[in-house]
Order: structure tokens, then sequence, then C-alpha cells
């Protein structure tokens, strides 16, 4: 694990901007780490352990880096985290993972055995997530994938 390239924390209200990032070793220590930091990331932004919002985005996060860390590790290279807001037609927190394996693009597939162990990430994130997708990753090779969900506000009393 690697320091922090960027955090800010801002309560200055919903249209403050609130950015994490963080470099991960690409081992099952560092996919756990990340998720640990995600979820108190949202607990520090206002959304607690137990919201809904906490818990789905941790989850996308852990699927993220497991699939980072299984399929897209290189040796010797981190994959990246990135958690932001994003404002674009309401809140919303979009969550980032990044590897350097370009050629290694996810797909959702059901597995080809249906008592295996494995094999449902992406299938979870596409069910949980407002929007998901691939591009390439900017800053060096390889891609990253992510995961958008919304923030649905309690109606003002």
């Amino acid at each position: 694990m690697h320091s922090p390239s960027s955090q800010r924390h801002r309560s200055s209200g919903p249209a403050a901007p609130t950015e994490f990032a963080m470099a991960f070793t690409s081992t099952p220590r560092g996919a756990r780490l990340a998720r640990l930091f995600v979820s108190h990331c949202l607990d520090s932004w206002g959304h607690p352990y137990a919201s809904d919002v906490n818990e789905t985005l941790t989850l996308l996060t852990a699927e993220l880096c497991a699939n980072a860390v299984q399929h897209g590790r290189v040796p010797g290279r981190d994959f990246h985290v990135r958690l932001t807001t994003e404002a674009d037609g309401g809140p919303a927190f979009r969550a980032e993972v990044s590897d350097t394996r370009a050629e290694r693009r996810p797909a959702v597939t059901p597995p080809a055995d249906p008592d295996a162990e494995s094999g449902r990430g992406l299938l979870l994130v596409a069910a949980l997530a407002d929007d998901w997708g691939v591009t390439d990753r900017r800053s060096g090779p390889g891609k990253t994938v992510w995961a958008s969900v919304s923030v649905i506000r309690p109606p003002a009393k």
C-alpha cells in the first residue's frame, strides 16, 4: 500500500467535490485494504457504514479490486482505486479501479458451472451499480473499471 495520492474532504454541502485516490499492492491484502479505505471515506463523508450507499459502494469496490488482483495483476505493479462524487444528473459516487493489464477486458458472463465459488463478481457489479464500464487507463497502460451509484437523499421534512 502506498500513501494517498490525493485525498480531499470537504463538508460545505452536497455540491462540494470529494475524492479519494490511492495505490494498493496487487494482492488479496491490498484488495481488502482498498475496500476498508473506501468504506471509511464514505463514512467520513456522511454516509455511515450501515447505510445503503456505503454498503453498496464497498461491495462494488471489493468486487472490482478482487478482479484487478486476480485478472489484472502484473507482478510488481499496483492497482489504483479512486472514489469521487459526480454531480451530473444528481448526486452520485463513482468508484474506479485501474490495473496495468489492457488486454484483459472484463465482460459479464454467467459462470460455466452454476456451483462454482467464483465468477459472479461482474454480475454483482452490473446488478448493484446504476452504471458501469471499462475505459483505457488515463495515466499509462492498462484499463479502468468503474461503477457509479446514485445517492438518493431522503425528502426534506
